[in-house]
């Protein structure tokens, strides 16, 4: 199986998959309300913005499981997220993404090694995985900004994979 076809539920309770939700590739992060790195919901959207017409989709996944930094209630992440940074890329429910029921998602996409060849678990919120067409992927640190060079490298040959412009 596809990480494209593992089952998900997104925010307001649909099911859905990561092949429904695009027809490219996307920018997997985990996200939280109230973590010192929340800003970087600004850049996530900003990469949807720009992106989106390549085909790319960013997606996130709320996460209560670093220091309780995502508490609310399905609605209050989504108003969140809407009136402080403009989102709207797809919120996915709230999700595990480490220890024995984690997430099947994030089981795969943990598997991957980051740039320094670290794979397991994930380290804190905003932790990114750009996935290409193919399946691959590449694995970005949270403390990496959604805008570093090396993401958008990532996400620029992510997008070019399956249109004949290069590979991951």
């Amino acid at each position: 199986m596809s990480v494209f076809d593992i089952p998900l539920i997104t925010i307001d309770g649909r099911a859905t998959t990561l092949g429904e939700l695009s027809d490219g590739p996307v920018l997997v992060v985990n996200v939280a309300s109230r973590c010192g790195l929340t800003p970087q919901y600004g850049k996530l959207e900003q990469l949807q913005r720009d992106y989106a017409d390549r085909g790319l989709t960013v997606v996130g996944f709320p996460c209560n499981q670093f220091a309780g930094q995502e508490p609310g209630s399905a609605e209050k992440i989504q108003e969140f997220c809407s009136t402080s940074y403009g989102v709207t890329f797809p919120l996915m429910e709230k999700t595990k993404v480490n220890g024995r029921s984690r997430h099947p998602l994030y089981a795969e996409l943990t598997t991957t090694p980051d740039g320094n060849g670290k794979a397991g678990r994930v380290s804190w919120n905003f932790e990114k995985f750009v996935v290409d067409r193919d399946g691959g992927v590449r694995r970005f640190r949270p403390k990496t900004q959604p805008d570093d060079p090396e993401v958008i490298a990532a996400i620029d040959a992510a997008v070019a994979v399956g249109h004949g412009t290069g590979t991951a």
